[in-house]
């Protein structure tokens, strides 16, 4: 029996399933009346297949919507470090720090919350649906919802390398996107390997891979999009950083106002 499953497995893959939700149970929360129910829905196989749209299109808060947490994250540590914009070489340093903290939160966002595992389980496991309309539509809506998602990302990596004086490496012919698709692909990626390997979300190594004036500790995830963030990016050549510079970030910082 086990080898037989294991083969339709293997042919099949596994699906995604909404078995442990009751339509009863539903209904009864929802507060509604079973007849008004069953004229929009006549069989619960529709309700389930308009369910999975709206977890496609990434309907729930935690994935449409920003996460203003992070960027005060993001903020406090740039002030915090704000006299490394002095020397060109702790520019690189400073977006590394922020790197640092801000990847940890990403990644701890992803790992405790169940809307995201949804979203990402939808995202592997979508092409298991039947072939059809509804698996097209499935696709189609993951395409959208993680398209604006991407888009926030890379206007925020961005802004903040405008702030700090970077650019994108010219002779990769990268843009914002591209970092911001690689970036949270590492983080899906340790989100995805971490149940399995708790470690990846404990494990903190002491090291200064980065130039800074002095180590700190380390995360897996901290790690994996620093060091892939910072492949994209350089000192901006056109850009003199000046003292009168510093004060107008410090000024754009505190008044949460980011310049272009």
């Amino acid at each position: 029996m086990l080898a037989a499953a294991i083969a339709i497995v293997g042919g099949d893959g596994l699906t995604v399933s909404l078995e442990h939700i009751s339509f009863e149970d539903v209904i009864r929360d929802a507060g509604v009346s079973r007849s008004a129910v069953y004229r929009r829905w006549p069989y619960k196989d529709l309700f389930f297949s308009d369910l999975l749209r709206e977890l496609a299109r990434g309907s729930s808060p935690a994935i449409a919507t920003g996460n203003p947490e992070a960027i005060a994250g993001v903020r406090d540590a740039l002030l915090a470090h704000i006299d490394w914009l002095a020397k060109p070489e702790l520019r690189i340093a400073l977006v590394a720090e922020v790197l640092r903290e801000s990847a940890l939160r990403e990644f701890d966002t992803f790992h405790q919350s169940a809307d995201w595992r949804t979203y990402l389980a939808l995202h592997a496991t979508f092409l298991s649906l039947p072939d059809g309309e509804l698996r097209a539509e499935v696709q189609a809506a993951l395409t959208e919802s993680d398209r604006a998602l991407m888009n926030r990302i890379a206007s925020a990596y961005e802004q903040a390398a405008g702030l700090l004086g970077l650019r994108l490496r010219p002779e990769l012919e990268a843009t914002f996107s591209t970092v911001a698709i690689v970036a949270s692909a590492a983080i899906r990626g340790l989100v995805t390997m971490a149940p399995a390997n708790p470690a990846i979300a404990t494990i903190r190594l002491f090291a200064n891979p980065f130039g800074a004036p002095e180590a700190a500790y380390w995360s897996q995830p901290s790690l994996a999009v620093a060091t892939l963030v910072l492949s994209f990016l350089e000192l901006d050549p056109d850009i003199e950083w000046t003292e009168e510079r510093t004060v107008q970030v410090r000024r754009a910082l505190e008044s949460e106002v980011w310049p272009e």
